[in-house]
């Protein structure tokens, strides 16, 4: 056993399900050169019944790796679990869907301690297989997508706001809490927002070079992002913040679409034609336009990325904004029920968005 005090770097994982990507992501961290850094990996597997917990296992009898339950079996309970166990000085959080450069850990040390930032971490950088897969990555890239995040910019370095996984100092995590385990999704923004509030700095330098494997299925997607926007509403209810303009956007769309469809329902079996008429012109002048907006950023993201990708764009932006959407607008009917939720992993929502 190591000396507490000799452990420079702790790697911490939550992972469940991920027999498919597994394997590729535990050979791509006992690969990281660790040449003169005394080391640690700690997975929390949250129960999964796919073959990954016998996997995990196998590869614990390797160096290094230590496997735990986690019993609550979402992301945050299995990040805090592996954090309370890990004995490094320096926590780095990876991630089972995404695959490390040789460099990765070394990298976020340096990098770190150069510049005196709270925490740091890399680009989200994309690596594909197949047709579809590769659409959605490309349009991850977009800021017709995505609102043009920094992160999404893989030659962007400097301060920023939040960072994907991330590398910090214990002691940090110790100190503004680490992660909030009512928090199905959105855990990193929430922690990282905490941290900036504290008056902490985030670094993103593209020389972090990890690749994540985006989900090629589009319901995949619509459920991943619908998650991500019904929890953005908690993670705003919490900290009492506007949302910003990327979270509006596809609202507003989606508001806006059910509004007018509701209004010429309403009209029509109330037997008022001129009101149907006048919420139909106005319905379809919106869908017109945002057909027009989704194929030219289609076109400027087959262009920038592959022509091949073009026939899948048109689908992927939908269910993008879509997804985040209708998931911001649940959130707000239910994060901003009175009274609030005592804990969200109780609800309903919460056991399915596991």
């Amino acid at each position: 056993m190591r000396d507490e005090k000799a452990m420079q770097l702790s790697i911490v994982i939550a992972c469940r399900n991920e027999i498919r990507h597994v394997r590729e992501f535990l050979d791509s961290v006992l690969s990281q050169d660790m040449e003169g850094i005394s080391w640690e990996m700690i997975v929390a597997d949250g129960m999964s019944d796919d073959g990954t917990r016998g996997v995990l296992e196998e590869y614990e009898l390797r160096a290094h790796l230590r496997v735990i339950s986690n019993a609550g079996m979402i992301v945050s309970t299995g990040l805090n679990a592996a954090i309370r166990e890990a004995r490094g000085e320096v926590i780095v959080r990876m991630d089972a869907h995404t695959v490390y450069a040789t460099d990765y850990c070394r990298r976020c040390l340096e990098i770190l301690e150069r510049t005196g930032a709270d925490n740091v971490g890399g680009p989200a950088r994309t690596r594909a297989e197949g047709a579809r897969a590769q659409a959605v990555a490309a349009a991850y890239h977009s800021s017709f997508s995505t609102g043009g995040a920094r992160f999404h910019n893989v030659d962007y370095e400097g301060w920023v706001d939040t960072v994907p996984y991330g590398c910090w100092h214990k002691a940090t995590l110790e100190r503004i809490g680490m992660f909030d385990e009512a928090l199905v999704r959105n855990q990193d923004d929430e922690l990282n927002l905490r941290l900036t509030r504290a008056g902490g700095k985030i670094w993103q330098s593209p020389r972090i070079v990890s690749w994540y494997s985006p989900r090629p299925q589009l319901s995949s997607l619509f459920r991943q992002y619908f998650q991500y926007g019904f929890w953005k509403v908690a993670v705003i209810r919490k900290h009492r913040i506007p949302g910003s303009w990327r979270h509006v956007a596809p609202i507003a769309f989606v508001l806006g679409n059910l509004s007018l469809l509701g209004g010429m329902a309403v009209a029509k079996a109330a037997g008022a034609e001129g009101w149907f008429v006048w919420a139909g012109a106005l319905w379809l002048v919106m869908v017109a336009a945002y057909l027009a907006a989704i194929l030219i950023a289609s076109l400027i993201t087959a262009r920038r990325s592959r022509w091949a990708n073009l026939p899948y764009l048109p689908a992927i932006f939908a269910t993008y904004h879509f997804s985040y959407g209708l998931g911001f607008l649940l959130g707000l009917r239910w994060c901003f029920s009175n009274p609030a939720p005592a804990f969200y992993p109780q609800s309903v929502f919460s056991r399915i968005s596991r």
